[in-house]
């Protein structure tokens, strides 16, 4: 019987196995997968609960997808990220898989189809938002639901021991009791062994199963610059690498002033931040994903939707708050497996702004309840209303009006958000509007996009009247059905008319919300838990201190220190970085420490950090032979305090 039952489930892993490359073929023309893709995959199939630990950009959504299409039944996909739902669900249609997305920004009617069609019609994903699954519009028609997978995303927030926690994810264990024959996947880009056991502990896992990706970048050298001119360093990169890059920075003002330097310098760069119109952020996207624009200056807004494989620097011009945010920023370099550049630039007082931003992002518990009390002005919800209400709510455009720092107000919404009053959601859309700016006999004259323009246009006059004299709501995905066109390039003939001046065009846009847990209080009634202020605290402390040591290592490969980080204790040197770069150097028995001080300014004059820095390992020994070489007079200082090889 034993034997028998073994022998079935190799049958059943083989099958699959030869299931899952045909569905990989079928549906998304690959011709095979990434590392660890097969395994997590073959192991959800065999009905064991996963946890799988995979980088950003490692594709962990096949895991999920490719799954739901080699089983019967439907696959939950539990995510708080709207705009990723979105995303994934468009992307999914266009292939020609039946999936929907649920979630707090949706009118209740459109929420009850969309769980009507999971449980009675041939949907094969479900996105939900994990605060969805407390409703009774969900639970009721969950048991009716054959459900085969449910896929946790950013799994790290089921635990108190994460750096997200969101007590949301804690009702996924009641999902866990409703449908127990249901193989769960858990999925994140981060998390230690305690909050890896706390994840499954959660979920309820039969037995503990981790399948862990490597977070190494062979490709990636990364490296550490403390310099005195951040701007030179940058002109260095940029002049010495070929390729696109990113530049990262913390405020909108900072991206914008750098572009103007850069420009002046004759260098193609824009900027990107989440204050410029959304057209406008799609458009510059665009340039620079074609090549039309080599370099993107942007704040952390510029993220999602980033597809362009040939990225070969990523410089951060102020350090991240933790190495998860940095890996991820850094990781959108060398896609294409080509040798790319990862900088983090850092000048002698960023240390002091490090701590005063770090301490910012705490504010005192009455703080809290202070700007408790000014979201809910702001939102104009009474006292006693709003339970359950989900309502737009631009960060930026408070945090400007009331004059609060960004990470002070972000701080304590994660604050509210654990203790059970408010969150603040993804995003959700609003929709496309357009209206005509010229006549519609100027219409006819129009060349640009060949027939498909003129059959986009035809369709436009006939669905909307009065579209010449004010702004009309508009369907691109019906304008497409309609006309034949694919969404895609509806959307791009649209940014044709726009940039000629032929219409006024104001896409459909992604606006965050705030989503109310429970009616407001009273702000003296608001009752923050001392240990979630603390334990946050920890967290992050612990997190940016990650962060900081990492900029300041110079006993170690940095590719070791983030894979330590994620938990890999194996990691090995990745030879690239400018610690392995550094270390090469010095072993060489003919190449000392002296040499490379010549060699380095033999191109310019540089500070002493800046030799430091770019020669790595140990400093004291750099400061010690540059000693010897003044002394010497082997090189000189400059009356502005650089080194120089005396001539």
């Amino acid at each position: 019987m034993y034997l028998c039952s073994v022998n079935n489930l190799l049958e059943k892993k083989h099958a699959a196995s030869i299931n899952i490359d045909e569905v990989l073929s079928q549906w998304w023309g690959y011709d095979s997968f990434r590392p660890q893709q097969r395994e997590i995959i073959e192991s959800v199939l065999s009905g064991r609960d996963t946890l799988a630990l995979m980088p950003t950009g490692g594709g962990k959504s096949l895991t999920y997808q490719v799954p739901a299409l080699a089983v019967e039944g439907l696959t939950i996909v539990i995510t708080p990220l709207i705009a990723l739902m979105k995303d994934q669900v468009d992307a999914l249609r266009r292939r020609g898989i039946s999936a929907v997305a649920v979630h707090s920004g949706m009118e209740s009617r459109r929420i009850e189809m969309a769980l009507d069609n999971c449980t009675y019609g041939d949907v094969k994903l479900l996105y939900i938002s994990p605060e969805r699954l407390a409703t009774d519009a969900f639970r009721v028609r969950l048991l009716r639901m054959n459900v085969a997978i449910v896929a946790v995303d950013e799994a790290h927030c089921i635990s108190q021991w994460g750096y997200d926690f969101r007590p949301s994810y804690l009702r996924i264990a009641e999902v866990r009791r409703q449908i127990p024959d249901a193989t769960f996947l858990a999925l994140t880009a981060s998390a230690t062994d305690h909050v890896a056991k706390d994840i499954m502990y959660h979920l309820g896992f039969k037995e503990h199963h981790v399948i862990r990706s490597s977070f190494a970048r062979p490709n990636l050298s990364y490296s550490v610059r403390m310099v005195d001119d951040k701007y030179q360093q940058l002109l260095r990169v940029i002049h010495n690498v070929e390729g696109s890059g990113i530049v990262y920075m913390r405020s909108r003002e900072g991206c914008e002033r750098l572009v103007e330097q850069l420009k002046a310098d004759a260098i193609s760069a824009n900027f990107y931040h989440a204050g410029l119109p959304a057209m406008e952020r799609s458009l510059r996207q665009d340039d620079w994903q074609a090549g039309r624009t080599r370099i993107m200056v942007a704040t952390n807004a510029f993220g999602m939707g980033i597809d362009k494989s040939d990225v070969r620097f990523v410089v951060h011009y102020s350090m991240c708050d933790s190495l998860e945010a940095y890996y991820q920023e850094a990781g959108r370099a060398g896609r294409d497996g080509k040798r790319s550049y990862a900088v983090l630039l850092l000048s002698s007082d960023d240390a002091t702004q490090i701590k005063r931003r770090f301490e910012a992002e705490f504010p005192p518990l009455d703080d809290i309840r202070h700007i408790y009390e000014r979201i809910a002005n702001f939102l104009q919800v009474a006292i006693g209303d709003g339970a359950g209400a989900s309502l737009v709510f631009n960060i930026y455009d408070f945090c400007h009006r009331e004059r609060l720092s960004l990470g002070k107000v972000t701080s304590a919404l994660k604050l509210l958000e654990q203790n059970g009053y408010m969150m603040l959601l993804d995003e959700d859309d609003t929709p496309a509007k357009m209206m005509f700016e010229c006549s519609r006999d100027a219409l006819y004259k129009v060349d640009a996009g060949g027939n498909d323009m003129d059959l986009m246009l035809r369709t436009i006059l006939r669905m909307y009247d009065g579209i010449f004299t004010t702004f009309r709501t508009i369907d691109e995905l019906n304008i497409a059905s309609i006309s034949g066109l694919s969404a895609e390039r509806v959307h791009e003939l649209m940014k044709i008319l726009w940039r000629m001046r032929i219409i006024r065009y104001i896409p459909s846009n992604r606006s965050p919300m705030i989503h109310l847990l429970m009616e407001r209080l009273p702000t003296k009634d608001l009752y923050i838990a001392p240990e979630t202020y603390k334990h946050r605290y920890e967290l992050i402390y612990e997190r940016f201190n990650s962060m900081v040591e990492y900029a300041g290592a110079t006993d170690r490969c940095r590719s070791v220190i983030i894979e330590n980080y994620f938990g890999d204790i194996d990691a090995r040197e990745c030879g690239v970085c400018d610690w392995c770069l550094a270390k090469r150097r010095q072993e060489r028995g003919n190449y000392s420490i002296e040499n490379q001080i010549v060699d380095i300014l033999r191109c310019s004059s540089k500070s002493v950090k800046e030799v430091v820095s770019e020669i790595g390992g140990r400093p004291e020994l750099v400061v010690e032979a540059i000693d010897k070489m003044v002394r010497a007079s082997t090189i000189c200082v400059t009356e502005g305090g650089k080194l120089k090889i005396n001539m």
